[in-house]
């Protein structure tokens, strides 16, 4: 089994790295790439931790070497956000480098699972997708944008204020990946429940709990150890799914009927193709239907942009 990361200097994609290479199956291979030259360091940096995943880092603009073989695709390259900034403010710049490393996956790999992490997730997966359709290789069970911080965040959030172990809390988050389009099924958790101030207070938390760090961290960055934990999440799944454990469940990003839109975050069942399932979101209270309807014109709009980036 092979991951590649590509962006995997920077301060997720590093955390990434590490969180992969003392944790992928013995006998896996990880192999990092980024523009910057630090890449092959970072590589040998993390060779020296004594588990059986062998390490490879690349730089420069061709990220081929690094992608030759890939199972796993993560891409986490891309600028952060800057206090004042929200996810959408990062689109000028990423748009393009997401486009670029998808169409050199599409050339060297294009059979790989595809996890996206760079920001705006909403804008840029609908990017990648329409990328990989134009190369012909477009396998919509196969590309997944990474929502899992918004789960992980919202475990953390309503284990603190229930008095419960994070590992016994599961809340399933659908939608998109930034603001509103963010809903958390709190009414889904079982063994809990939330007065109707406790929900719209955990609601609005979990969708800016990005600018929350963002602002704490004041100018010197924004989400990177939490995502790179939520990533390894996505990634060791993806990862267990496709080499034949069954029952692998996790929400992410991805293209289904179209029921709310294109693409919309939703509980999958994952399998040896990457979905095997996309699984149903049950039933939501009043709550969770109205911001669930209150979401999609946003989510719409967020990927119109990304289809238009493409084929304009």
């Amino acid at each position: 089994m092979k991951v590649a990361v590509l962006g995997a200097a920077g301060g997720i994609g590093q955390a990434l790295a590490l969180l992969l290479k003392t944790q992928l199956p013995s006998g896996s291979e990880l192999s990092l790439y980024d523009i910057a030259p630090v890449t092959p360091g970072v590589a040998v940096d993390l060779s020296h931790i004594p588990t059986a995943v062998k390490i490879k880092g690349f730089s420069g603009e061709d990220a081929t070497p690094a992608l030759e073989g890939a199972d796993v695709v993560l891409i986490s390259a891309g600028v952060a956000r800057k206090p004042g900034m929200d996810r959408s403010d990062l689109f000028n710049v990423n748009a393009g480098i997401v486009k670029n490393l998808v169409q050199q996956v599409a050339k060297t790999c294009p059979k790989a699972c595809i996890g996206i992490i760079t920001n705006p997730v909403n804008t840029t997966v609908a990017i990648a997708a329409e990328v990989l359709k134009k190369a012909g290789v477009y396998d919509k069970n196969k590309l997944f944008g990474v929502t899992t911080l918004d789960i992980i965040r919202s475990n953390t959030f309503v284990a603190e204020l229930k008095g419960k172990q994070p590992g016994e809390v599961e809340v399933p988050v659908i939608g998109g990946h930034s603001g509103v389009t963010i809903l958390p099924l709190l009414s889904q958790v079982p063994g809990v429940s939330f007065t109707e101030q406790e929900v719209a207070d955990l609601t609005k938390r979990i969708q800016n709990a990005g600018t929350e760090v963002v602002e704490a961290k004041a100018g010197g960055g924004s989400a990177t150890l939490s995502m790179g934990q939520a990533a390894a999440r996505f990634g060791l799944s993806l990862v267990r799914a496709l080499q034949g454990e069954q029952g692998v469940i996790e929400c992410a990003y991805v293209e289904g009927d179209g029921q709310y839109a294109r693409f919309f975050s939703q509980p999958l069942l994952l399998g040896k193709n990457g979905v095997e399932e996309r699984k149903s979101i049950g039933t939501l209270s009043a709550f969770e239907q109205n911001a669930l309807e209150g979401m999609l014109d946003t989510l719409k709009k967020d990927i119109a942009l990304g289809e238009e980036f493409v084929n304009k």
